[in-house]
């Protein structure tokens, strides 16, 4: 199974319920979980976790204890999501993009945001987080810096968001073509933009698919493969009284 865009946070403890139970119910009888990235938030470092994470980290080492094995990739929100976390969770860390094989089929996995190169703003910024020498600075200040760091891109995040969904805040077809070129594969599953959806690309006379999982904070959006090559992407339930969120 393979979800995205979750956005866990103590201010929301109804999601963090609902992870909960998908966990304990659907998560046991999966052969493996994929989380693409954005699990939480926000993420200041694994030094610095309070009762929400904690409580994520038991829900999944349990599961992982019971011998389902759960990936991790991050996202735009976690990038500074470590492996002292990971291993309190039992999650394995992956890089991106990454390939698997998906019951016969190559597949890349990646969180998404790479895809929007025409976002140059969100790319800048981007770049500048994702840069390991600005990842040690950000690791040597005390939590409560970092907290409010995270807080101030978070407001930045909803602030620039309330424009719309632009175009430019949607994957770019060049990059995604890119991308299906470069990893030589025929499917791509992703997140980021919280359009869940199956799109169709030929790429160099070669039908490819690409599958966008949604978010958590309306639809709970799942990707279910089964042995028989079925691919299900389905939502757990409908969440219209709670405010949606655009990508960020």
């Amino acid at each position: 199974m393979f979800i995205s865009d979750l956005h866990l946070s103590v201010q929301r403890p109804d999601i963090s319920e609902r992870f909960r139970q998908f966990i304990e119910s659907r998560g046991q009888g999966a052969e493996a979980i994929y989380i693409l990235g954005d699990l939480f938030e926000a993420w200041v470092v694994d030094d610095a976790i309070g009762k929400c994470e904690r409580g994520v980290a038991e829900s999944l080492g349990a599961l992982t204890r019971r011998g389902t094995p759960v990936y991790f990739l991050h996202g735009n929100r976690d990038f500074l999501l470590g492996p002292v976390y990971c291993a309190a969770a039992g999650m394995r860390l992956i890089e991106q993009p990454t390939i698997i094989d998906l019951y016969g089929v190559p597949t890349v996995l990646l969180h998404g945001d790479t895809l929007c190169t025409r976002d140059v703003s969100y790319q800048r910024y981007r770049a500048r987080v994702t840069d390991p020498e600005w990842q040690q600075r950000m690791l040597a200040r005390p939590a409560w810096v970092r907290r409010g760091i995270a807080s101030m891109l978070r407001f930045a995040s909803r602030v620039r968001n309330r424009s719309g969904d632009r175009p430019e805040m949607d994957v770019a077809p060049d990059a995604v073509e890119g991308l299906f070129r470069q990893s030589g594969v025929r499917r791509m599953i992703h997140g980021h933009t919280h359009k869940p959806d199956r799109h169709r690309h030929t790429v160099d006379g070669r039908d490819c698919e690409r599958i966008v999982l949604g978010d958590w904070y309306e639809q709970g959006s799942v990707l279910t493969a089964t042995r028989d090559g079925r691919l299900t992407l389905e939502s757990l339930g409908d969440r219209s009284d709670q405010p949606g969120r655009r990508p960020g």
